[in-house]
């Protein structure tokens, strides 16, 4: 039987919970190979996959992950790729009916939703697919997107598509959008294929700091790269500047946090894009951006939050 899907599970120091997430990637009937990558564990991770039978294992020595996925993907030998971490685990059937999903369509990705779960693996939010007709929209921000790692990818469709380096604290972001570029064939699976772990301790969960200034500013250079693709080719339309200022417009709170000026240059981008563009969360924030300014009203909550009022 040749192997259908290939998942890809980059890890670091994750031996708590790598042992879940293999075993929950074998759960199928159909042929799956699993390659796990271990950057430079010094739990043990490294160790304990020695012992593991019929596991793919690649070492490397702290060159993070997107040096660890593009590895994988040179030697998967799955038709289809799923990109998963070490602390999410996949649903019971969701490799074995994703697959026959795309075995019988064709399909470039067979995409899915996800669920949410805590450190003691119970669901606490369920976010089922949204279907929408155009996927660069839907992965742009006009609507959820789901999480790729819910995805099944055809491997000869992505095989020109790396995670990249210099994006590496938003490498799936540009992933997806890259791949939305190729406008490829979807196909949905109707149920929750990923179990994503949330960490209550916000520093396991999000970037702070310098490395938080770095990923906001990596995703707004996704944005201006993806967009001027789309100007350059004719394909930037009125739905796709929509959708794009669902996110640009928290993105710009996000970094005047740290960079002020910054943060209002994303804001004016916003109302490039649409000037006609109307939050519809957290409207009081808008109104202050409306009446007082932007950076006025970013100071006065930096302010805010230095003396913890």
């Amino acid at each position: 039987m040749s192997t259908a899907i290939s998942i890809i599970i980059p890890t670091y120091n994750r031996l708590w919970s790598l042992p879940k997430t293999i075993n929950s990637c074998k759960q199928n009937n159909i042929e799956v190979e699993i390659i796990v990558v271990d950057d430079g564990s010094t739990d043990g991770t490294w160790e304990w996959l020695l012992t593991q039978k019929n596991i793919l294992t690649v070492k490397q020595s702290n060159l993070g992950k997107c040096w660890a996925v593009n590895k994988a993907v040179e030697i998967a030998s799955g038709k289809y790729i799923r990109f998963l971490d070490s602390d999410d685990m996949l649903a019971g059937k969701a490799n074995d009916e994703q697959y026959n999903i795309a075995l019988h369509s064709g399909a470039d990705i067979v995409t899915a939703g996800y669920k949410v779960i805590d450190a003691n693996d119970d669901t606490i939010a369920e976010h089922p697919l949204v279907e929408c007709d155009d996927f660069i929209a839907q992965q742009l921000g006009e609507c959820d997107g789901s999480h790729y790692s819910a995805f099944i990818f055809k491997k000869s469709f992505i095989i020109d598509i790396p995670h990249r380096p210099d994006f590496a604290f938003r490498d799936d972001r540009l992933f997806i959008l890259e791949v939305a570029l190729k406008n490829p064939l979807i196909k949905v699976y109707n149920n929750a294929a990923l179990l994503h772990r949330i960490h209550l301790n916000g520093r396991l969960q999000i970037n702070q700091g310098l490395k938080g200034a770095v990923q906001n500013y990596q995703h707004y250079l996704i944005y201006k790269k993806i967009l001027t693709s789309l100007e350059d080719n004719d394909r930037l339309t009125e739905r796709y500047k929509k959708a794009s200022v669902n996110v640009l417009w928290h993105l710009a709170h996000w970094m005047a946090d740290t960079h002020i000026t910054e943060g209002y240059n994303i804001y004016k981008w916003v109302y490039e894009l649409n000037p006609d563009f109307r939050p519809v969360e957290n409207k009081k924030l808008a109104r202050l951006y409306k009446n007082v300014g932007f950076v006025f009203t970013e100071k006065l909550l930096k302010l805010k939050r230095n003396l913890n009022i």
